[in-house]
């Protein structure tokens, strides 16, 4: 049997939405929203637990509506699927019920409190509870392996040895080989502030601008130029790969599943690489909330306890690939593409140059604008040639007015703030 570690330190208005049927639960969520993912929810991992209306909401949407019902007192969603930065300001908010009762009974069932208590948000009573984890890792098809230079370990991988390995496929077979999801609904904002910064400065705000960051964007340019420049069209990087478009790429389990899971003896997958601060990661936990005023707590309550049995949350993770939080054993029939990509998350979470770096916290709606900061500094360094440090300049100066106008403390894996994150 294998066993999945359990993440250590993970750490409109309303009358412009449709009235639910009084005989459903209205559960609005940030996560799995793609239509084959939503389709799971709906169609297995909602099954036998009563009528449910699964609705999936971009955060900035779901940040407006969860507003718009409060200002106006008139709740219509009884359940919320958020990620853990995103349910933060519903709890400062004073929002969500409390949820202890069900917390000790997870506790009770193998939920590690570690996890568990990610899901107070900083305060006393249970806000959300922890739904289902996952992280980002790096894909090859097996035959990448044969340009590999000699001594480089993939799951130790280096920038410079990731920067080798794409030049020697390059050389080799006429075409660059390393693909990233940098398309209009991929999730490069996170590569940025979950690897590339952590691993190159180790910090993500404090750091933005200073000559870490200035440093590490010299070596992504030189990545860059062995990266398939159909990277900026690329939302998942299961199609390139499947495609045989890319040999090599980088992206969210969820959105490498497919092509794994359809052949798995094709690929490896293992650890993103580091940087000279270390092997930044982003662990992604999303939790399950039921919002003060609604309509249908029984039916909320419900559904919870439904998607966190570990028969729910092993199909969750053989479904589409968000691995439980519970500590569950990881059947040895489970399907062998889910497998390699738990196998990459144990393996990041064990390597001994780990360096974790939380989802941002405290921006509310404004965790758009907070991506936009690090995809334009990339269009302009990277794709457009502009210099370094008149672009670092330039957008940290965004980055500060953002921090200060949201009033945003510092998350890991930058130190701890008084007030806002500042930009060093």
């Amino acid at each position: 049997m294998k066993r999945l570690m359990s993440f250590g330190i993970l750490a409109s208005t309303v009358l412009a939405f449709a009235s639910p049927v009084l005989a459903q639960t209205v559960f609005v969520s940030t996560q799995l929203r793609p239509i084959e993912e939503a389709t799971v929810v709906r169609e297995e991992l909602l099954q036998d637990v009563g009528k449910v209306d699964y609705v999936v909401e971009e955060p900035p949407q779901f940040a407006v509506r969860m507003e718009a019902e409060r200002q106006a007192g008139k709740h219509t969603v009884s359940l919320v699927g958020a990620l853990h930065g995103e349910l933060s300001p519903l709890a400062d908010k004073d929002q969500l019920e409390p949820l202890d009762d069900l917390a000790t009974k997870l506790a009770a069932a193998g939920m590690p409190q570690s996890v568990l208590d990610l899901g107070k948000l900083g305060k006393s009573n249970q806000q959300y509870i922890p739904w289902m984890q996952a992280t980002y890792v790096m894909a090859a098809r097996k035959e990448a392996l044969e340009y590999l230079p000699a001594g480089i370990d993939v799951n130790a991988l280096t920038y410079d040895q990731l920067i080798a390995w794409g030049k020697k496929l390059q050389e080799e077979t006429g075409q660059p080989q390393i693909g990233f999801p940098a398309g209009p609904k991929g999730l490069m904002a996170r590569y940025f502030q979950g690897y590339f910064y952590p691993s190159f400065t180790g910090g993500v705000v404090r750091t933005f601008q200073n000559a870490d960051a200035a440093a590490g964007w010299e070596k992504l340019k030189e990545l860059w130029t062995y990266v398939n420049p159909n990277s900026t069209n690329y939302d998942f990087m299961q199609e390139p790969l499947a495609a045989g478009e890319v040999m090599v790429a980088w992206d969210h389990v969820a959105r490498l599943k497919s092509a794994i899971s359809a052949s798995p003896d094709d690929y490896v997958v293992f650890p993103a690489p580091a940087g000279p601060k270390g092997r930044g990661y982003m662990p992604v936990i999303a939790g399950l909330a039921i919002p003060k005023g609604a309509p249908d707590t029984a039916g909320a309550t419900r559904v919870i306890e439904h998607l966190t049995t570990p028969d729910v949350q092993l199909l969750t993770a053989s479904r589409v690939g968000f691995f439980p939080t519970l500590n569950v054993q990881l059947p040895e029939d489970l399907d062998p593409g889910v497998a390699l990509l738990a196998g990459a998350v144990t393996a990041t979470q064990a390597s001994k140059d780990a360096l974790i770096s939380l989802l941002p916290v405290g921006l509310g709606d404004k965790g758009g604008e907070f991506n936009k900061v690090y995809m334009d500094a990339f269009q302009r360094i990277v794709l457009q040639n502009e210099p370094i440090a008149d672009v670092l300049k330039a957008q940290g100066a965004t980055m500060t007015k953002l921090m200060t106008d949201t009033k945003a403390p510092c998350w890991a894996p930058d130190a701890k703030s008084d007030g806002p994150c500042p930009v060093e």
